[in-house]
């Protein structure tokens, strides 16, 4: 391949860029506060902060499939960060955002196509599925770091609101994507260790996994249980219920922000 094309293989795609510049002045919007919609600027910096760590989780696949032999993932544009390069846009960018916006579920889905016969070694395919997981682990450990270092001082308390449910997003894409369902990348990662038969049976279904993961999350005692540990892991991480609470009813301003403020700005 030349290499003015293996560059432009590796370039970051303006799409990418335009994501990240919405998000930085809509991050500002919410930081600045007076005078500009809240709720409108929060829906937009975590949507856009949410769709960077989906192209950020979509490339980390990638990228560990480049080192592990499949070459072919430059020439699909999965390197550049574009998400409109990925196989299934539907899988990779709506329904992950329709889900955080029906439910507060971050949970991505898988987009890049890996060449797996290009990849030898069970260890080289395990490490591709859970690169895309410890992307949001890292992302996770960015938006909680202010809250365990203690480092809120001078943060106006509707950024600090708009971070914690960011940080929610990402804890919850960490939790469920690592389940060892069919689909997800949890199971990618045991897969190459399964015996060629069981893997045989249960790949008709992986299609399915993500929506039916989404699925029993929707039942009320399965979905308590699942958030109260969330909670939990945040709390210990210094980000307290009122701020993803009030970060949720921000972001969902349609519903009752107007109804939460008093009790979220009580919280500041």
């Amino acid at each position: 391949m030349p290499p003015a094309a293996a560059r432009s293989d590796r370039r970051i795609s303006p799409v990418f860029l335009g994501i990240a510049a919405v998000t930085a002045v809509a991050g500002w919007a919410v930081w600045a506060g007076a005078g500009y919609p809240y709720g409108l600027a929060a829906f937009v910096f975590v949507t856009g902060a949410w769709v960077v760590s989906l192209c950020l989780h979509e490339y980390a696949h990638a990228r560990t499939a480049l080192h592990s032999g499949d070459v072919s993932v430059a020439a699909k544009g999965y390197l550049t960060l574009n998400p409109l390069a990925y196989t299934h846009a539907l899988l990779s960018i709506v329904l992950p955002v329709l889900f955080v916006i029906l439910g507060g579920i971050g949970l991505p889905g898988g987009a890049v196509f890996i060449e797996r016969g290009r990849i030898h070694g069970r260890w080289k395919h395990s490490l591709v599925s859970v690169a895309g997981p410890l992307t949001n682990v890292l992302f996770a450990v960015v938006c909680t770091a202010p809250f365990w270092l203690d480092a809120l001082s001078g943060v106006p308390a509707e950024f600090r609101y708009a971070l914690a449910f960011l940080a929610l997003l990402q804890v919850t894409a960490a939790i469920l994507n690592l389940l060892p369902v069919p689909g997800l990348d949890g199971y990618g990662v045991i897969e190459p260790w399964l015996p060629h038969g069981v893997r045989r049976a249960v790949a008709p279904y992986a299609p399915y996994g993500l929506l039916v993961v989404f699925a029993v999350l929707w039942i009320p005692g399965i979905n308590q249980a699942f958030f109260d540990g969330v909670r939990g892991l945040l709390e210990s991480l210094g980000v307290h219920g009122l701020d993803t609470e009030c970060g949720r009813a921000a972001y969902r301003f349609w519903e009752h922000w107007d109804a939460e403020y008093p009790v979220c700005r009580a919280g500041r």
